[in-house]
């Protein structure tokens, strides 16, 4: 059976659950390409908070995270199944980080705007797993190196966020980038290439760019996991770039 890539899409508003764009369209793509995975573990930027938990009921609900959104919005429902043997995988390859099995959670827009497109019929397992707002970015790093069996297990191993999300900075007609955010998304980029995930756990570092992108870890810590992922060797590739509003990344980021 062939590895499954993992990929970091940057899922932007959660009204791209309902919108035909570049960027959707992309994701679309992306799901049309790959072998069709048994399962599918997410990681959202919204599903954030201390310690870690995995989803692990038969099925979870469609999360609506958000407010001021048009009644379409509110109503959508992704309702793919849960996986609790995956779940039980995801405690066993994480061991012994203590993982709890949740039953409260479910499946929040990080991933179910993507996924609406990514497999529209909502008929593959989906298992989330949740950010520890205690953890530094090299424990998020390391915990995909941890799960990168899941790909020769058939499993689609994939996270949602942005690299850069400065939603104070954002405004909604800009089409290109500020300075800052185009530095910083190109900078993600040029390190992701090169296979240093060290580098990328220390952002902090990358000055005034990064404290700009990145003013609030939770968007950024999914791409972590994904390249955490990646074998010796293995290809990087930006299914989507660009950066809307002046201040918010739709970068995606492929591994294998």
């Amino acid at each position: 059976m062939a590895r499954l890539p993992a990929v970091f899409f940057g899922h932007g508003s959660p009204m791209n659950a309902l919108e035909d764009n570049p960027y959707t369209q992309a994701w679309a793509r992306i799901g049309a390409e790959l072998p069709r995975p048994r399962a599918i573990l997410a990681i959202s930027a919204h599903w954030y908070g201390e310690g870690t938990h995995v989803t692990a009921m038969e099925r979870p609900p469609t999360i609506h995270d958000f407010g001021n959104f048009p009644p379409a919005l509110h109503a959508f429902q992704y309702p793919a199944p849960g996986d609790p043997a995956l779940a039980a995988r995801v405690v066993e390859l994480l061991a012994p980080l203590p993982v709890a099995a949740d039953d409260s959670w479910g499946l929040d827009h990080g991933t179910w705007s993507v996924l609406a497109h990514v497999y529209p019929r909502a008929d593959v397992p989906v298992v989330q797993l949740s950010l520890d707002e205690n953890q530094p970015p090299a424990f998020h790093l390391a915990l995909g190196a941890k799960l990168a069996a899941l790909r020769d297990e058939n499993v689609l191993v994939m996270a949602s966020g942005n690299v850069v999300h400065n939603l104070d900075a954002f405004r909604g007609a800009r089409p290109v980038a500020d300075d800052w955010a185009g530095r910083f998304e190109q900078r993600v980029r040029e390190l992701a290439s090169a296979g240093d995930g060290i580098a990328l756990t220390r952002y902090t570092l990358l000055g005034r760019d990064a404290r700009l992108a990145v003013p609030t870890p939770e968007h950024y810590l999914p791409l972590l996991p994904i390249l955490g992922t990646r074998h010796d060797g293995e290809p990087i590739s930006f299914p989507t770039k660009g950066t809307l509003g002046g201040a918010l990344s739709m970068l995606s980021v492929r591994v294998g």
